[in-house]
């Protein structure tokens, strides 16, 4: 048989299982050729190329008829093929969607026949399913998804804010009804961070402003960064603006020249804010808890008249709530701070060094988050507030020739701290020749006059029924359980009640209650252009009911010993930007009169 025997039928095989050829009918003889009419079929170009190669004597018929003969059989198995694969193919995807889960088991057979045909519409469902396999796997590997990320960026978040203020603030005009401003206002702070001053000199210590109005721009920015550390743990840092480590203000007033920094378009320092590490556990976020150690947001229920929003906590805290049943779940916060360490070559100029006078808070919080209804929420918590060794001590007997000799309780003075509180004299200086018997050389420090013990009662009630708008009434009730009248009183060098006659000793006017409250109406949160919100509230704080170093800095201009109210609202511009005003009034508790109004017109942005 000639070569073309054993090419030819499985090209023709070919031809006619793809459909471009019809099935080809016999060949006729060449003497028969002429005459007989073909039918359609015969009209192929196959069938007439067979024909003419015959008439031609290019090919004998006995290997024509062997030709279409095999060509016929080879053309019926592959249509058999094609059908079968066709009927295979319909029976997988009905499989699939019947049961996907048993598609994988009804995988083609170990018997089934390859073949070399597959219909278009076929091949492009296939191509289609492993188009998207693929791509779904590379999707949720990571490893081949368009305009994505390595797995590590993905587990860390940027985060940010930026605000800016206007912040005047205004005292009353002199006269009848104006500020004290004879003296009656140490400044304690600036005392106690810098060189002791000598009370028998014949300057004024330094004071606060109570009589001249101020206006500030002020900046405050920050930037954070979250990352999930996987297996529950977290971590986050953050840097932020302020014009100097006050723990309870971030703002940085621009133009203000201090602490190396700002004036004359100086640059402005950043300040680690925040750096903690974290673990979280549980089955559900109404079932969880954590434990966090390091610098961290507040992590009480509470207002500012305790803790100042900004505030952050050094130290370790655990954290957890547990729902009893549906709409009512327990919470509770525990923790150890440290508020104050000495330093490791206290006192510096003594061979001999003094014991440390180190601070601590230890604290806890238990309370419960209660939905009434569908439309009212209550969250109430008590929590206790215990310093330790946070009170100012008398010190040994000594004799300071200088302001740089240190006394063994120096270090019991704050190391920061705004204005209100009772204090005392720290140094216990003897009398003798070396200072004229104590008319000069008393350098002094002061410490607080009471210990502190807050025991702290706060509440929220939510009412929802017309969302997004909501009111929400907010108060708080504090007490200094570790205040002694009497026996602060005794040490006291300042809070004493105004007499109207100068040979008339003063009496102690501090306290140790305080109280708050507020309501605020609007959206919850500021989530669109447009939302808005208002507060407006009341404050009663007296001198010795909380530290005054670490509540709010805004009303009053910071601390204790202060009484008023407080107006404000904010409107949003856009999701991430809004602004707001807020009027504070203020005045003192007890003492020499103080007054002032302040207020704070801001711009907001976040990230």
């Amino acid at each position: 048989m000639s070569i073309r025997k054993h090419v030819l039928p499985s090209r023709f095989a070919l031809l006619l299982a793809c459909g471009l050829i019809a099935s080809p009918a016999r060949a006729v003889a060449p003497a028969e050729a002429t005459a007989a009419v073909p039918s359609p079929k015969s009209q192929s170009v196959v069938i007439n190329l067979i024909n003419r190669m015959v008439q031609h004597g290019l090919l004998p018929q006995a290997d024509a008829d062997e030709l279409i003969r095999q060509a016929e059989a080879d053309a019926a198995e592959a249509r058999a093929q094609a059908a079968a694969t066709q009927s295979a193919v319909a029976q997988l995807a009905a499989a699939r969607q019947a049961a996907p889960e048993a598609a994988a088991a009804a995988a083609v057979p170990a018997d089934t026949v390859r073949v070399t045909y597959i219909p278009g519409v076929v091949k492009r469902q296939m191509v289609e399913e492993i188009r998207q396999e693929v791509m779904d796997q590379a999707v949720a590997e990571n490893w081949a998804a368009p305009r994505t990320f390595p797995d590590w960026v993905s587990r860390l978040k940027l985060f940010g804010d930026v605000r800016f203020r206007y912040e005047g603030t205004f005292y009353p005009t002199n006269g009848t009804n104006g500020n004290d401003n004879t003296g009656a206002f140490p400044n304690f702070n600036a005392i106690n961070t810098g060189a002791p001053f000598d009370v028998t000199g014949t300057v004024f210590s330094p004071q606060l402003n109570v009589d001249q109005d101020r206006e500030r721009v002020r900046l405050r920015a920050r930037l954070g960064l979250g990352a999930d550390l996987g297996e529950g743990f977290t971590a986050g840092l953050r840097l932020a603006t302020g014009d100097s480590n006050s723990p309870v203000s971030q703002n940085q007033s621009m133009g203000a020249a201090g602490s190396g920094q700002g004036g004359n378009f100086g640059k402005y320092a950043l300040w680690l804010d925040r750096a903690f590490l974290r673990y979280e556990f549980g089955p559900a976020p109404a079932r969880a808890g954590s434990l966090t150690i390091g610098r961290f947001d507040n992590p009480f229920f509470a207002t500012s008249m305790l803790w100042a929003d900004d505030l952050g906590f050094d130290g370790a805290v655990a954290q957890g709530r547990y729902e009893l049943w549906e709409g009512m779940t327990p919470f509770a916060a525990a923790g150890v701070f440290p508020v104050f360490n000495t330093d490791l070559n206290f006192g510096t100029n003594q061979p001999a060094k003094f014991k440390s006078e180190d601070k601590w808070l230890e604290a806890a919080q238990l309370g419960a988050d209660w939905q009434v209804t569908r439309d009212v929420a209550v969250r109430a918590g008590a929590a206790y507030y215990d310093f330790q060794n946070i009170a100012g001590k008398l010190s040994a007997p000594f004799i300071p020739l200088t302001s740089s000799d240190s006394g063994n309780t120096d270090a019991n003075r704050p190391a920061f701290a705004q204005k209100g509180n009772t204090y005392m004299a720290l140094r216990n200086i003897v009398p003798s020749v070396l200072n004229n018997y104590g008319t000069i050389n008393q350098w002094q420090y002061f410490g607080l006059a009471t210990p502190f013990r807050e025991l702290a009662v706060t509440g929220r009630v939510d009412y929802t029924r017309f969302e997004p708008f909501q009111v929400s009434l907010i108060g708080e009730y504090v007490q200094n359980i570790a205040f002694h009248r009497g026996a602060t009183g005794r040490k006291a060098v300042n809070n004493f009640a105004t007499t109207t006659s100068a040979d008339e000793t003063a009496p102690f006017a501090g306290g140790n209650k305080g109280w708050t409250v507020s309501l605020k109406f609007g959206a919850a949160a500021l989530e669109k252009r447009w939302d808005w919100n208002a507060s407006v509230g009341y404050r009663y704080l007296e001198s010795d009911a909380v530290v005054d170093g670490f509540n709010d800095s805004d009303f009053g201009g910071g601390g204790t010993n202060l009484q008023g109210f407080t107006l404000g609202a904010s409107l949003a511009l856009s999701h991430r930007v809004w602004v707001g005003a807020r009027w504070l009034s203020a005045e003192n508790v007890a003492g020499p009169t103080f007054k002032n109004d302040i207020l704070q017109l801001d711009a907001n942005a976040k990230f």
